[in-house]
């Protein structure tokens, strides 16, 4: 039998005051709870939260993502930087010449999202003269694949796949990708450290405390800094999915003869994700523009998310081939790249046009938004970055 407890520190408020859903969009989270709690009995009572994650955000027809809910935009439940700016897009279209002129052609978006970023850089490169053969996205949300299809339908370059292709030359992007690949809870206690599972009392999911298996522990000894002297009751989060992402990443870039990836999110560094005082961990969820800490609720119909731990990406890169060319704040990455630049192309003395756009652009900067929790890992093989974009790097710090 296994060795589980109830988890008494971590209290789940049904009660929020949260816009209420439609019929329809209810009767999916109703299926989808019906479809864990299927698999949780089939488990002997419990799932690794891990487990849960995925089915909530990717459960075919019903996850989060796989369903047909509207994620993004001000009709969504958050806003990522392509929709806030065509200047970010824009910007990424001369870093993706710079990285292709050392490799192929060709760019690879993870998770398009609404296809905005997409057309953002297609757009600027045509007006640029940045020659792209093609434009592949690969995209596991049917929703915005439907989507992006329509933003896109003006360029035949563009295609969609299923996975990783085998191999491949060229610039690739994934902006807010890393954040939604489900992660393992961790929980520390006087017996050491445990796995936090999801099971059900009273005809609610709840969590259970599991010491951790071998590969769990492996995971948090090899991921978390002095993971030993963090004090009972800590909470946290390990990204073995995301490490298994950029494994893979390192398979495709080193099978081909050059390339780089850019990824952008929301993180820290290892030794600043796991202080003393983030006590209970970085996990998040969106819904309709409210931001709140409850992944049970209304599974299927909001977003979960942790920050990710970039030295945990670093090294899974570079253990697997991959050379580590760049780790900054988004602030420093794009103002390296000509952000500034783009934005001066719009006379500032024409306030009616240049104002709004550099409101949006101080969004993408600004410490207090967008500029420094946001941070930028540029991982690759055989390409080489620019000395201007290099000025911010802190790499050394991971």
């Amino acid at each position: 039998m296994p060795h589980w407890r109830h988890a008494p520190s971590i209290r789940y408020n049904a009660g929020m005051s949260l816009p209420a859903p439609d019929s329809d969009a209810l009767a999916a989270s109703h299926a989808l709870q019906h479809l864990i709690a299927a698999e949780i009995a089939r488990n002997d009572g419990a799932i690794p939260f891990v487990r849960f994650m995925e089915l909530a955000l990717y459960a075919p027809d019903l996850g989060y993502y796989s369903g047909g809910a509207a994620k993004l935009g001000k009709d969504g439940d958050f806003t990522t930087a392509p929709e806030i700016s065509p200047l970010f897009g824009a910007t990424l279209a001369h870093v993706a010449a710079a990285i292709m002129a050392q490799t192929a052609p060709r760019i690879l978006e993870f998770g398009a999202g609404t296809g905005k970023l997409a057309v953002d850089i297609l757009t600027e490169a045509a007006n640029a003269g940045i020659h792209i053969e093609q434009y592949a996205i690969v995209e596991l949300s049917g929703e915005l694949r439907a989507r992006q299809e329509l933003a896109l339908a003006a360029f035949p370059q563009v295609v969609w796949l299923d996975g990783f292709p085998d191999s491949f030359e060229g610039a690739v992007f994934g902006n807010e990708v890393l954040d939604a690949m489900p992660v393992n809870l961790i929980s520390k206690t006087p017996d050491g450290w445990c796995e936090l599972d999801v099971s059900i009392a009273d005809g609610q999911f709840v969590f259970v405390e599991r010491p951790a298996g071998e590969e769990v522990a492996a995971q948090i000894a090899a991921q978390v800094p002095d993971a030993d002297d963090l004090p009972v009751g800590y909470v946290s989060e390990i990204h073995g999915v995301a490490c298994g992402f950029m494994r893979s990443l390192a398979r495709m870039l080193t099978n081909g003869k050059g390339g780089a990836a850019v990824l952008f999110d929301y993180g820290f560094p290892g030794h600043e994700y796991y202080l003393g005082q983030r006590a209970t961990g970085t996990l998040m969820c969106h819904y309709r523009h409210h931001a709140h800490a409850e992944p049970f609720y209304l599974p299927g119909l909001q977003d979960i998310t942790a920050h990710v731990d970039f030295t945990a990406m670093a090294v899974a890169a570079q253990d697997a081939g991959l050379d580590v060319l760049a780790y900054m704040n988004q602030a420093s990455f794009l103002l390296g790249a000509g952000i500034g630049d783009l934005l001066l192309r719009t006379d500032p003395a024409q306030a009616r046009d240049y104002l709004p756009q550099a409101s949006a652009v101080q969004k993408l900067l600004s410490p207090a938004e967008m500029g420094e929790l946001f941070k930028v890992l540029v991982v690759g093989h055989r390409v080489e970055l620019p000395e201007t974009l290099l000025s911010g790097d802190r790499s050394h710090r991971l």
